[in-house]
């Protein structure tokens, strides 16, 4: 499959290329994606690279994963991927962007599209406990808290320690749910 450029109203959703390899490399050095992300860590620049390689141009090619950056005025804020296997999203923004709701923003933008045009029934949002920004941006783009369990894609370590759990099925209308932890708001 080729590549799907995603438009909102702030927002321009596309694949990362080797252009981006800085950017990602230097939001990937966020001390918060040690503790609450599996991005390798340290994060180098090769770590980019080889995502960009190796991830994102097969994942398209081969219909398996699905990456966009989230851009704004051409400048990289952060990234986005809907996973074929999982039928799930992960997600992170760069820290000077956060709070903006533009994470928001373009996960609806990315559902409606696995909606539409892949077939899915619904989409899964999983987070290591903990992870409130992440739980925040699942509940106000209308997804379902589910509970706690094991999460699905394992720690750095190897391990599959709990995490929080929602899911957004492809009739629901983007509204927020009730259910959802204290925390979340």
């Amino acid at each position: 499959m080729r590549p799907v450029v995603l438009r909102t109203a702030r927002l321009e959703l596309s694949p990362p290329t080797l252009d981006d390899a800085d950017a990602i490399t230097e939001y990937c050095r966020d001390p918060l994606f040690e503790r609450m992300l599996t991005t390798p860590w340290p994060y180098e620049r090769e770590h980019a690279v080889g995502f960009v390689e190796h991830v994102v141009g097969p994942g398209w090619r081969d219909e398996t994963e699905y990456t966009w950056g989230l851009r704004r005025d051409g400048a990289l804020l952060g990234m986005i991927g809907a996973r074929e296997a999982l039928r799930d999203v992960g997600f992170w923004l760069g820290a000077p962007h956060r709070g903006q709701g533009l994470m928001t923003e373009a996960l609806r933008a990315v559902c409606t599209w696995l909606f539409a045009e892949r077939g899915w029934e619904s989409v899964g949002w999983e987070a290591f406990t903990g992870n409130v920004a992440s739980a925040r941006v699942a509940r106000a783009a209308g997804f379902r808290f589910t509970g706690v369990a094991p999460v699905n894609l394992p720690a750095r370590d190897g391990s599959t320690p709990d995490g929080w759990h929602a899911e957004l099925q492809a009739h629901d209308d983007g509204t927020v749910h009730e259910g959802w932890p204290g925390w979340s708001r």
